[in-house]
C-alpha cells in the first residue's frame, strides 16, 4: 500500500437534507399517492375512474373544447385521451360532433349522464378536498401554492 489516505468522499454543493429527513421527491409522491387513492375510491362508488373524473370537469367548464385541448388540460398524452374518451363515449357522458365550421375538428360535449355521474363524483370528491384545505388557513395555502410553483419551476426551467 502506498501509505496515502483516501479523502471521504465531497457531498456536492448546495442545501443538503438531514440524513433522516425524507427527500422532497418522496414527500410529493407520497401526498400525490394518498391523494389519487382517496379520490380514487371515492370515485369508484359512482362508477368513474379519476381520469374520467377529471375530463368532466374540464368538459363542465370548456363545453366544446377538442380532445387535444382536453388532453392539456387534463396532462395526459392526445393517445391516452382518446382512449379514455373512448371508454366515455360508450358509457355515454360524452358525445363528439363536428365543429360547425370545421368540420374535421370535433367538439366534446358532456350528456345528461356525464352532468349526473360528474355531480354524484363532486359529492364524493369535495369533502375529500375540504378536508385537506381544513388543515390550512388561507396565508397557508397562498404559501403552500407559491412552494409548489417554485418547485415545478425548478424541473421545468432546468
Amino acid at each position: 500500500m502506498s501509505g496515502r489516505h483516501k479523502s471521504p468522499a465531497r457531498k456536492p454543493a448546495g442545501r443538503q437534507l438531514a440524513d433522516e429527513e425524507p427527500r422532497l421527491g418522496m414527500l410529493v409522491k407520497r401526498a400525490e399517492q394518498a391523494m389519487i387513492r382517496a379520490k380514487s375510491a371515492a370515485l369508484k362508488l359512482v362508477g368513474l375512474t379519476l381520469g374520467q373524473y377529471v375530463a368532466l370537469v374540464e368538459l363542465d367548464g370548456q363545453p366544446g373544447i377538442t380532445a387535444a385541448t382536453l388532453a392539456r388540460a387534463c396532462l395526459v398524452t392526445p393517445q391516452a385521451m382518446m382512449i379514455l374518451l373512448k371508454t366515455m363515449e360508450q358509457q355515454g357522458l360524452i358525445t363528439r360532433s363536428s365543429h360547425p365550421r370545421h368540420p374535421h375538428v370535433l367538439e366534446l360535449h358532456m350528456t345528461d349522464v356525464g352532468h349526473e355521474a360528474l355531480e354524484a363524483a363532486r359529492a364524493r370528491v369535495d369533502p375529500i378536498e375540504q378536508r385537506v384545505l381544513e388543515r390550512y388557513s388561507a396565508k397557508d395555502l397562498a404559501v403552500f401554492r407559491g412552494l409548489l410553483s417554485r418547485f415545478i419551476d425548478a424541473f421545468e426551467k432546468a
